[in-house]
């Protein structure tokens, strides 16, 4: 039998089944009642996590919810066409589509074989998420040239090989291998 959390046990980055959709909370709020008899309400901001939609949503302090069926499983990526994005589950070994949507902008992110996470609901691929840093090569960036830093700035455009376009350091060469977080999208040091 599915666990049964109730409205207002949930918490910050509780996941959730409501209405056959998964959520993930984002903030919880318990407004206790003033008058005698009122009823505790839950106002919760939450993602739906199959449209990444985020909204705010009143509940009763006794409302239950389904605990999701989600897994997390490692996959690597293979290739992206007209279908979507292909992933190679690591355990199973069968291959998996994310479409456009649902990869957003991680395509920056991914070369051939990389080793991502897959969010899988139900057993389908809903998702995923990238490790926190990856190593990309500098396709193409200008020469440092020495004292080039007169403008205060001693950074440079380098297009990656992915498409993906950050500021290195001067010292950086076209060919090089560099360290990128996926978080904030910036230079984190030579791979």
């Amino acid at each position: 039998m599915a666990v049964l959390i109730d409205a207002i046990n949930v918490k910050r980055r509780t996941l959730f089944e409501h209405d056959n959709t998964p959520f993930s909370c984002l903030e919880a709020e318990v407004n206790s009642p003033t008058a005698r008899g009122g009823q505790t309400l839950v106002r919760l901001k939450v993602r739906n996590l199959l449209t990444n939609a985020v909204f705010e949503k009143t509940f009763k302090a006794g409302d239950k919810f389904k605990e999701p069926d989600l897994q997390m499983v490692p996959a690597s990526y293979l290739y992206s066409d007209g279908d979507g994005s292909h992933f190679l589950d690591q355990e199973s070994f069968e291959t998996l589509t994310l479409s456009e949507e649902v990869i957003g902008n991680a395509l920056d992110f991914l070369i051939g074989g990389a080793l991502v996470e897959l969010l899988k609901y139900n057993g389908n691929p809903i998702g995923l998420e990238l490790p926190k840093f990856v190593e990309l090569e500098v396709a193409f960036t200008e020469p440092g040239v020495r004292g080039d830093s007169s403008s205060g700035s001693v950074t440079k455009p380098a297009r990656m090989e992915t498409g993906l376009e950050i500021r290195v350091p001067l010292f950086i060469k076209q060919g090089e291998k560099v360290k990128i977080s996926t978080e904030n999208r910036e230079f984190a040091g030579r791979a």
